[in-house]
Order: structure tokens, then sequence, then C-alpha cells
């Protein structure tokens, strides 16, 4: 992707590792516990929980893999582009942006839901136009410059997760009373659970999107992948098992790491983590759209320079692509409802590890890029658990519509390239 320029690289190791835990640790910790107990309730929670990271794990390495093999921005439109071409790379490109905005809609909305009555903001109208301002003031410290979003994402990071941290640190230290957890459920509800849970466990695949721009991205990426999810997942396994002690009846918790603060720490306590969710939404939405535009440019530059949307300024942001982003996250923060856009996000971002795996698999047996069939061992795992969560976890609703929005992306992308080649 052209660059106005040979901009010294402003992203390192520790500033990569914070953006992949801001990627994971978002709003949906703050609210999915509760509808993983709905569905799994018990120490069942805690058992999705550790088994969707488990699961997650050969992803992460298969993104790792193939991160430390290509120094440039994209991640699996890159990963796609080299093993398959640019045709399919255009597609994954688009199914990579599509995850990608869905899930800024997706916090956002949860954001202004949570704190609208704080607010005084009683109907959707006005809450549609809190998230969309808040869309505009992220948006435009994006475009700044990635310097200082660096140094942005990586305080936020810190700052959002020292409540979570305080309140495990409470649940270890609590002598009081304990709610006896429900019995866990068998495992028919747990691939419904697993596709909740996995919205608040996904975000490392982030990390190799900004490649181009982090300092000896060959050793960083990988990990910044890796570490990212384990890091994330310990924590989560942590404030399930809190939930559950803390809350008999954790599946009907509006707000279940604020309820078990309180029951463990107090009312301060929980205050702090009532905080904390607001700030941990801010974090994720700022990090992401970071990183969206960059699918969206990296697939242009596979397509000729896309109408300009492939060019990244001096100052390491594509504003072109920047704009578009905006464009389209609001028209979801604006018609999408907060379930379903949870949903849409799994489902966009299986897919992405679906492609990306298949990406290792053919480099490695190919052995292009340094790689060998036996550094292919994480796609198999990767693909079973892609294809699991999405046949058995999501609606037919659901699995239509994430269908009939890649389709219209093939749809624009080909009239695109018609309009060029005429």
């Amino acid at each position: 992707m052209p660059r106005e320029n040979d901009a010294p690289r402003v992203v390192g190791t520790f500033q990569l590792l914070a953006l992949g835990v801001n990627g994971i640790v978002g709003v949906g910790i703050f609210f999915v516990p509760a509808a993983v107990a709905a569905s799994a309730p018990g120490f069942g929670t805690v058992a999705v929980f550790a088994l969707t990271g488990l699961a997650l794990l050969p992803a992460a390495f298969a993104f790792a893999r193939l991160g430390s093999r290509f120094d440039e921005d994209g991640g699996p439109v890159v990963f796609a582009r080299a093993a398959f071409g640019e045709s399919f790379s255009a597609f994954v490109g688009w199914v990579t942006y599509v995850s990608a905005f869905f899930s800024v809609a997706a916090v956002l909305v949860g954001l202004t839901w949570s704190v609208a009555p704080t607010l005084g903001l009683e109907d959707p109208l006005s809450r549609r136009l809190a998230a969309l301002a808040l869309l505009t003031l992220v948006t435009g410290v994006v475009a700044s410059g990635l310097r200082l979003s660096a140094h942005i994402w990586t305080g936020l990071t810190v700052l959002k997760l020292t409540p979570l941290v305080l309140l495990l640190v409470a649940w270890m230290l609590y002598d009081g009373p304990v709610a006896t957890p429900a019995p866990a459920v068998p495992a028919a509800g747990w691939l419904r659970a697993g596709l909740t849970a996995m919205f608040a466990c996904q975000g490392f695949e982030i990390v190799p999107v900004i490649a181009g721009q982090v300092r000896s991205s060959a050793r960083a990426v990988p990990r910044a992948t890796v570490g990212s999810l384990l890091l994330s997942v310990t924590l989560y396994v942590g404030l399930a098992w809190a939930c559950v002690v803390a809350l008999p009846a954790l599946a009907s918790s509006t707000a279940p790491l604020a309820d078990a603060a309180g029951v463990l720490g107090g009312a301060g306590l929980a205050r702090l983590v009532a905080a904390g969710t607001s700030l941990s939404a801010v974090a994720i939405a700022f990090g992401m759209m970071v990183t969206t535009p960059r699918y969206l440019s990296s697939t242009a530059a596979g397509e000729g320079g896309l109408w300009g949307l492939d060019r990244i300024a001096a100052d390491g942001v594509p504003r072109r692509a920047l704009a578009v982003t905006w464009v389209l996250v609001a028209l979801f923060v604006s018609f999408g409802e907060l379930g379903e856009l949870f949903a849409l996000s799994s489902l966009a971002v299986l897919m992405q590890f679906g492609v990306t795996a298949t990406a290792l698999l053919a480099l490695a047996f190919r052995r292009e890029r340094g790689l060998r069939p036996r550094d292919a061992w994480p796609a198999p795992l990767t693909l079973a658990v892609a294809l699991v969560l999405a046949g058995f976890g999501a609606t037919a609703r659901e699995g239509l519509v994430a269908a009939g929005v890649v389709a219209v992306g093939v749809v624009v992308l080909g009239l695109a390239r018609r309009g060029r080649d005429a």
C-alpha cells in the first residue's frame, strides 16, 4: 500500500500487546457472563470461557505464524493474496472488514444502551445519536495520527484492566457467604454459549493488521497475538468464576461484573467496575477504529488502488478508508440491534479464521514464505472450531444476514472492477 513517505514505525511490542488485549477485553466481558450462564449455568459458565479460549488458541497460533511472515498491513487480506491470488483476497478483505465494523457497531450500541439511564437518554433515537456522536469523536482522534493513537490505546488498556484486576483481588480475599452455584447443564447448550463467549474472546486477530507499522514485526506480531489471547482468557476465567460464586442468579443479572463486585468488594468496587464498563467500551472502539480501515485499504491495494482507498498518509492513517468506515459503522449503529450485532460479528470472525487457516495450509504445503507442512498444524483445528461454532451455534436468520452482507460486498467489488476496467 502506498505511503506518502517512509515514516518510521511507531508501534512497539508492548503497544502491540496492549492493542491485542484491548481488542479482546472490551464491552463483551461486562455483559456476556450472564448470557453464557443462561445456557450453561453454574460452573458451566467458567468452563465455557476456558474451553472457548482453548478452542481459539490454534487460531491465534495460525495468525501468529502467518503474521511473522508478512511485514505489511492487512493481516488475513495479505495472507489470502499470497495464498490464493487477488480475487479471493478481495473476498477475504470484505469478510474481515465486515467482521470489524460489525464489532465496532456492537460495542458502540452496547455502551450507549448501558449508560443511557445515567445520561437521561430514554428514547431509542437519543441513544442512537449519542452512539453516532461517540463514533465521530473517536474517528476524529484516530485521524490525527498513529503515534498518538498508540499512546492512547495503551493508556486506555491499562486503565480499563485496573478495576477488573481489583475485582479478582476482592474475589481471592473474600471470606463472606458464598452463593451455591447451580449445577452445570449437559453440553447441549454449550455451542450457543460458546458462540456468545467468542464475542468476548475475539480480538487477537487485529494484531497482524498493523504489522507494517510495527518495529521488528516478525517477533512482535506472534508474541502479541498469542500473548493477548492467553492473558485475556486467564482474566476471563477468573472473572467468570467470581460471578458464579457471588451471584446465584447470574443469568438474570444485567451487569454481572458490577453486581459481583458489589457482593465481593462493596459498593465502591461496584461503582468502579461499572465505570470500567464504559471506559472499556470506549477503549475497544478506539482500537478497532485504528485497525478496521486497514482491512479496506489492504483490499483496495489488491484491486489496483480502488478509489484511492489504499493510500496511507505519512502519519500512518488510511484516511479515505477511515471515512468509509465511519459511514458504514454509523449505518449499523443507527439500525442494528445489540444481540444481533454480537452474533453477526462472531460469525464474520469465524469466517475470517477459516480463510486464514486455509491460507496457512496452502502456503505451508507449497513451502512458501519460509513455511513447511509441519507449520500448518493449527489450521485443521482452527477450521474445525470455526465450522462447529458457525454451524451449530448460530441461528438461521443470523447466518442469512451474514451471508447477505458478504454477498453485497462481492457485488460491490465486481461492479468496481467493471468500472475500473471500462
